[in-house]
């Protein structure tokens, strides 16, 4: 008779069901069954319900159990160090289990086994969680302010071409300002819609003159990819007939306390926020960092990319842009 400990099959897992409800002992059994009487105890103790020893469900158990373990080898030494280094550069799970399967690595995880794994790390003390993005805040809608919307020579959204909206070309860019903690300086961010590239500028003070040297210092570079521009009402846009005119763009304004009109540009903005919270004084942030920031922002992978990273795409856009633009 097999010595030790042995997994049972489906079929000697009904024939248990049946001998142990005609009240065979344990080392009959065992003989039955051609295993050892330790295999039947563990069976029973590790695979047994509420209402005894089913062999349907004990065969689910037993099957759960083996993915459980088969996950927990995926993630083991060369895997959790991936996913560790990737956590490190803010990566969500999500983006992590995109990321593998993309670049074809055989033990590729979901991104449920990765939350999983976080938390497990929680629980003996480790600080992965701290990685993840904050979930769950309450948006604070802002309130009316006068001036909304009154911006002179403003051209509404609704005028803006429909290709925009479809996201089909490279070049079409929202924009907006992130405040810093006790009116210590803004941020201008900058987020083309198609490749979801972002363009990060630090501002001394919010206003109209730093804002407008802001984006045309950034963009001016990359002109030929600036075709439109979509802002708020803030005043800090106000002089965007010279931003249009230096870019060569067409500059367009969402509907006052329309945000959803510029969901990427918010959304970007939660993104940096990771970074800069809110009680963030900006004074205290260098060029350095900002450009950072940026970096790790545009070399994460998207899911609405494919899990391409923004600079993958935007590059190759450029290529295909140029490629066009030479066969014409």
């Amino acid at each position: 008779m097999p010595k030790g400990y042995h997994h049972l099959n489906r079929d000697k897992r009904c024939q248990l069901n049946t001998l142990l409800k005609r009240g065979d002992s344990i080392s009959f059994i065992a003989k039955e069954l051609q295993v050892d009487r330790s295999t039947i105890h563990r069976e029973i103790k590790r695979n047994r319900g509420k209402r005894g020893y089913r062999y349907n469900q004990a065969q689910e158990k037993a099957l759960e159990r083996r993915n459980f373990n088969k996950q927990r080898r995926k993630m083991r030494s060369a895997m959790t160090a991936i996913i560790e280094e990737k956590l490190d550069l803010q990566w969500s799970p999500e983006q992590i289990s995109g990321w593998l399967k993309k670049e074809g690595y055989i033990n590729a995880v979901s991104h449920e086994t990765i939350y999983k794994y976080i938390w497990e790390n929680k629980k003996r003390g480790g600080l992965l969680y701290k990685q993840l993005r904050h979930r769950g805040k309450k948006y604070n809608k802002r309130g009316k302010k006068g001036g909304r919307g009154c911006i002179r020579g403003r051209i509404d959204i609704s005028e803006r071409p429909e290709i925009v909206e479809e996201k089909r070309r490279l070049g079409d860019w929202e924009l907006d300002t992130i405040i810093g903690t006790e009116a210590s300086g803004a941020i201008v961010s900058m987020v083309e819609r198609k490749s979801k590239v972002t363009k990060l500028e630090k501002v001394e003070h919010k206003t109209a003159e730093n804002v407008t040297v802001a984006l045309v210092d950034r963009l001016s570079p990359i002109e030929e990819f600036v075709l439109t521009l979509t802002a708020d009402n803030g005043k800090e846009f106000a002089f965007h007939e010279q931003v249009s005119q230096s870019l060569k763009a067409n500059f367009y304004f969402a509907k006052p306390y329309h945000s959803w009109e510029r969901g990427l540009n918010e959304h970007t903005n939660g993104l940096v926020r990771q970074y800069l919270p809110k009680n963030k004084r900006f004074d205290e942030v260098s060029v350095d960092d900002l450009r950072k920031i940026e970096k790790l922002l545009n070399n994460r992978p998207r899911k609405v990319l494919n899990y391409s990273t923004p600079e993958e795409v935007f590059n190759r856009l450029v290529e295909e842009t140029s490629s066009v633009a030479l066969r014409s």
